[in-house]
């Protein structure tokens, strides 16, 4: 088999918009994706024997009864732990729990594969397969045999289009998956239809009411269908169209009126017109912003497993940056992405393929307001304000509250705090509120509205503050006990413990941007926030992770939880804090890689990308880029050499970028304020600023830059520059030329 020329979005001339292999997946985690954040597919491009993995954002595998599935009731014993904390017992919170053993939440699983079995064709024909970023489409083709594959963001369906002259093909929903539990009830259906056939796969979770059940319509054009038990088989077609849901639901699913809406769908047994319905709103979010880092047009034109042996061209950067976005877009919907994204092609999910809410999902998420994926913030806010409930209850039930307290763990589903042992006493944590209303407050600085739902959101993250911030030190200062730095702890003391500065920083932020939106509690807010106690810088001259006297620090550790006032806050800066954004970078120089996830590796970047150090930034994505995270796929590892499939890195990557080229506050534009000496020349364009501007910016070897911003409202920021700072005046819809020096 050999490659083929490129497609259109792919062309060489620019950036490339896609990428391709000439060869099928082999691997699962090889697979094309596409998406669009309801289900997913992942599409292995085989002629002869072709799978589409379908996946669904709803699929969690229960595990447990109800019961073990609410937070702990400790708030009458959070006195006595409080008194022992501060007492000097640095092992009290070990003991601060119910007694449970370590539940994870419900894990994420693949739903069944669709699978295209044909006899085998010539095995000498040219044969590629590409996926298409402006599209959202995957395309496989040998010889005359070509096979189409999207999801549908309008009508959200599974289409595939299967065409060659003589097509014989023997169609089956198929369960068997690896880690699929021996227990699983499954039903197949088939039934012949006008179109041609409709087939469902029931499959009943063991020793559970719940179910899930997939449905797909087959529309053949020409030759002949017959019932081959599971499945179809279609003998002497031009083309076969098929379309695919997944539900989960309880009792029986109505099969019947699943095909008929399948088969009502607008425009519903032609692939242009679907395709046509879903690129209004796909390939309207994905062209919003582009980078060229005027990558050299050989490598451009390499196959992604090709470029991925380059790990230094920016060849690699460009795509990685237009399949991040990609991915992203294409995981968000109902939800944001999981660990995963939304696809996975193995039941043994690692890490049960959950939200994890301390670190990683925010980093996924991390570019989505400059990036101008709305659509992404748009499905992280239906997490938050679907859970809700479930985190006024951990307030209540944990520390005895008003207000709202986040998980660290999240099956989508449930928002109770369940996921937590002695080492992981993720129940402590307190940040997570804000940690997880930040990117919807950024959203709506960025667009220059509030959402209502976020406002009152912040109301309650300050009530929650207001009844837990009791107790003080000598000096008068509110101290945070129990406090928790995820997932760390001090050289010597225990995980729970006082004052992690990710608590501290949180705790003011949440506190001073409520009070912005609540004037009628502002006063009382911004006062309690003026007593908590300012950061620490230890005897290494670097920010503490514990603001308490006497913790020492734990630098061999890849979480960075502590430097959260520097990104995504803005609380530390090197223009209005310089002490405290000096004592930050130290401590980001202290701090070790420990197991080298790639999740690690770049929050580390995004921090120095926000202290102005290219070099540091450069660093960190070259541990990434070099250490073999990346499938063919594009879809990232959570470890080196491939090891555990996880979005973080795929989604966290474009981030990255962007910050190092631009920064924004609602009062303020940095421009190329990390930018590292292997991107010498470049242009990104369709940025979007927290003040309401789009923003286009170029840069030349020789040191000059260009920036167009397009304000939206007029304002006056402070621009930072290499050359130094100066206000800028903008006014909405007059666009700005700004020239600069990169150095």
């Amino acid at each position: 088999m050999t490659g083929s020329p490129l497609t259109e979005a792919q062309s060489p001339g620019g950036p490339v918009h896609g990428t391709w292999e000439p060869e099928p997946a082999a691997r699962w985690e090889d697979a094309f994706l596409s998406g669009n954040g309801h289900h997913g597919a992942l599409v292995f491009g085989d002629p002869d024997a072709d799978r589409v993995v379908v996946t669904h954002h709803t699929l969690v595998r229960p595990n447990g009864d109800d019961e073990h599935r609410r937070p702990p009731r400790l708030a009458a014993d959070l006195p006595a732990l409080q008194d022992r904390l501060l007492g000097g017992d640095r092992a009290a919170a070990e003991s601060f729990t119910d007694g449970r053993p370590l539940r994870w939440v419900r894990p994420f699983h693949p739903a069944f594969q669709l699978r295209l079995n044909r006899p085998p064709g010539d095995a000498h024909a040219a044969y590629h397969r590409s996926v298409d970023f402006t599209t959202g489409e995957t395309t496989a083709t040998c010889g005359p045999w070509t096979s189409r594959v999207f999801v549908s963001r309008a009508d959200d369906v599974i289409v595939q289009r299967v065409t060659a002259p003589h097509l014989t093909l023997d169609l089956s929903l198929d369960p068997r998956l690896p880690g699929a539990p021996a227990g699983l009830g499954v039903g197949h259906g088939a039934a012949l239809t006008p179109e041609g056939a409709l087939l469902s796969l029931r499959a009943r979770y063991p020793g559970s009411d719940l179910a899930y059940t997939g449905v797909t319509l087959v529309a053949v054009t020409g030759g002949t269908t017959k019932l081959v038990p599971p499945g179809v088989l279609v003998e002497g077609a031009t083309e076969v169209l098929l379309l695919t849901r997944v539900h989960r639901h309880t009792g029986e699913l109505d099969v019947i009126t699943e095909g008929r809406a399948l088969r009502d769908l607008p425009d519903g047994t032609s692939y242009d017109r679907l395709l046509e319905r879903h690129l209004a709103l796909h390939r309207t979010a994905y062209d919003r912003v582009t980078l060229d880092l005027a990558a050299d047009p050989a490598e451009r034109a390499l196959p992604g497993s090709a470029l991925l042996g380059r790990p230094r061209g920016t060849a690699l950067l460009e795509r990685l940056f237009a399949a991040g976005r990609y991915h992203l877009l294409s995981a968000s919907g109902m939800l944001p992405p999981r660990l995963t994204g939304l696809w996975t092609g193995d039941w043994d999910t690692a890490w049960s393929g959950a939200f994890t809410t301390n670190a990683n999902l925010n980093l996924q998420t991390a570019c989505a307001a400059a990036a101008a994926l709305p659509e992404v913030t748009e499905a992280h806010a239906a997490l938050v304000h679907r859970q809700l409930p479930d985190w006024r209850d951990n307030a209540r039930a944990i520390f005895g509250t008003r207000g709202v307290v986040a998980p660290s763990h999240t099956d989508g589903e449930s928002g109770h705090t369940y996921h937590f042992s002695r080492e992981y006493p993720l129940h402590l944590w307190t940040a997570g509120a804000d940690w997880l209303i930040k990117p919807l407050v950024d959203h709506d600085e960025t667009r220059g509205a509030h959402d209502p739902r976020t406002t009152a959101v912040l109301a309650e993250a300050a009530f929650f503050y207001e009844d837990f911030l009791t107790r003080t030190d000598d000096s008068g200062h509110v101290l945070v006990v129990p406090s928790y730095s995820p997932e760390n702890r001090p050289a010597n003391a225990s995980w729970g413990t006082v004052n992690a500065a990710m608590d501290l920083s949180a705790a003011r932020h949440a506190l001073l941007t409520a009070a912005d939106r609540h004037p009628e509690h502002a006063d009382r807010w911004r006062a309690l926030a003026d007593r908590l106690p300012p950061h620490r810088t230890n005897a290494d001259g670097a920010l503490a992770e514990w603001a308490r006297p006497g913790l020492r620090d734990t630098y061999d550790h890849r979480h960075l939880s502590h430097l959260y006032g520097v990104w995504p806050l803005d609380e530390i800066n090197p223009y209005d804090t310089p002490e405290l954004a000096e004592a930050a970078h130290r401590a980001l120089e202290l701090r070790g890689a420990e197991n080298d996830s790639a999740h690690g590796h770049l929050h580390h970047a995004l921090i120095a990308a926000r202290l102005r150090d290219g070099a540091r930034v450069a660093h960190a994505l070259g541990q990434v880029l070099d250490g073999d995270f990346f499938h063919a796929s594009l879809m990232s590892a959570h470890y080196p050499h491939r090891d555990v499939y996880n979005a973080d890195a795929a989604h966290a990557l474009p981030a990255v970028l962007i910050e190092m080229l631009v920064q924004s506050t609602p009062d303020r534009l940095v421009l190329l304020p990390a930018l590292p000496q292997s991107c010498p020349q470049g242009e990104i364009k369709g940025i979007r600023t927290r003040f309401g501007a789009a923003l286009d910016l170029t840069w030349t070897p020789d040191g000059d830059a260009t920036a167009h911003l397009r304000p939206g409202r007029t304002h006056r920021v402070e621009l930072r520059t290499p050359s130094g700072a100066e206000p800028l005046d903008l006014v909405a819809g007059e666009t700005r030329v700004i020239n600069l020096k990169t150095r």
